[in-house]
């Protein structure tokens, strides 16, 4: 099982439609392309949150070809259109973690 996880940084001024945004609209979406099995938001704790909060959107993958799949065929346009809404009110950062016990 792989996780992909992205840690992002959002601004202020935005939290709550971001995060309107992200249940109701970006992380179905996400799921939509059928490379995950699941997601979850998460809300770091005991970080610096002067700029803003910070959150963790992780996904679920099966296998390393799903999460392949996601990468090649429909991660930059999903990147595109979060810049599109949100332009540099956050900033964002991605890693892949296999699920070993």
């Amino acid at each position: 099982m792989f996780i992909y996880n992205v840690t992002l940084k959002i601004d202020w001024s935005i939290m709550e439609d971001w995060l309107k945004w992200m249940k109701d609209e970006h992380m179905p979406e996400v799921l939509s392309t059928g490379c995950f099995e699941n997601s979850r938001l998460l809300r770091l704790i005991e970080v610096d949150e002067t700029d803003g909060p910070t959150f963790a959107a992780q996904y679920t993958a099966k296998t390393r070809e799903a999460y392949n799949r996601y990468i090649t065929q429909y991660a930059e346009i999903l990147r595109k259109k979060s810049f599109e809404k949100w332009g540099n009110r956050f900033i964002a950062f991605r890693s892949v973690m296999e699920l070993v016990h």
